[in-house]
């Protein structure tokens, strides 16, 4: 069974930053894309980064330059780094990590139970 296990949302006025942090356990032989994405109220869940096995990064435009995906493959782990916060980043932030199937080319999606980041102005 695999788990993922965010921490480090909280609550950060405007122009501040957080960093937040994602563990993968379970029965895993490797990971694909790891990602962070997040969701609003009342708002579909988005895409803010991902990041693949190899260090090959995506960014949401919003993200883009105040946002910095990182991840320890030895550690099964992925961080998000936020700086310049604003309060429309205020939302939800989920953990996202591809596992492969072995012997296929298929993969699960696995997701934590999400961390909440609320921006204050």
């Amino acid at each position: 069974q695999v788990q993922l296990v965010e921490s480090g949302g909280g609550l950060v006025q405007a122009g501040g930053s957080l960093t937040l942090s994602c563990v993968v356990s379970g029965s895993i032989f490797s990971i694909n894309v790891m990602g962070w994405y997040r969701q609003a109220p009342g708002k579909e869940r988005e895409l803010v980064a991902h990041i693949s096995a190899v260090g090959s990064t995506n960014y949401a435009e919003s993200a883009k330059g105040r946002f910095i995906i990182s991840r320890d493959n030895a550690k099964n782990t992925v961080h998000l780094q936020m700086s310049s916060l604003k309060p429309e980043d205020s939302a939800v932030y989920y953990c996202n990590a591809r596992i492969p199937v072995i012997g296929t080319i298929d993969y699960v999606e696995h997701w934590g139970q999400g961390t909440l980041v609320t921006v204050s102005s």
